[in-house]
């Protein structure tokens, strides 16, 4: 099962799931798709879409995900690479209004350069990392307060 994540920042985030979409009609996504959609809107019969998730349910689908697709937030970026997940991040952008800003890019370069998850640049890429995430061995993460909070202060400045 593919699990896809947007959080819940009250923003849509419609141009990943149309990524999605196309990719399962091209056949390049077979698997169960089950989405976590928040504020974004989408009808698709292929794809089991759910806006509010309980956190004991989403910690299920986490379980049994075979990989996620998420944003770039970095709450459901530990989430997934903690659990040892298959994980291709792609950000929201403020040029689309997803955001206030483009933040979420520098949080995927950073976790994508340790080898903890494929990070993309946009949602155009998604094709492409799902023939990469077959071969990809994430690095174990190791959970360190000190090293997250880091990243953040980095990131902040």
């Amino acid at each position: 099962m593919i699990l896809v994540t947007l959080g819940t920042q009250n923003n849509s985030f419609h141009r990943l799931l149309e990524e999605v979409q196309k990719n399962i009609d091209n056949g390049k996504i077979k698997e169960e798709v089950v989405v976590q959609s928040g504020y974004t809107k989408f009808n698709s019969p292929n794809m089991k879409i759910l806006d509010e998730v309980p956190q004991d349910e989403f910690a299920k689908l986490v379980d049994k995900a075979d990989l996620i697709i998420t944003h770039g937030g970095v709450g459901s970026i530990i989430t997934a690479i903690t659990k040892g997940k298959k994980v291709i991040a792609v950000p929201r952008l403020g040029k689309y209004n997803e955001h206030v800003n483009d933040h979420q890019v520098e949080i995927i370069e950073s976790f994508n350069e340790k080898g903890y998850i494929i990070g993309l640049h946009d949602v155009s890429e998604l094709s492409e990392a799902l023939d990469k995430v077959k071969n990809f061995i994430p690095q174990k993460y190791v959970k360190n307060t000190g090293k997250i909070l880091k990243i953040v202060e980095d990131f902040i400045g």
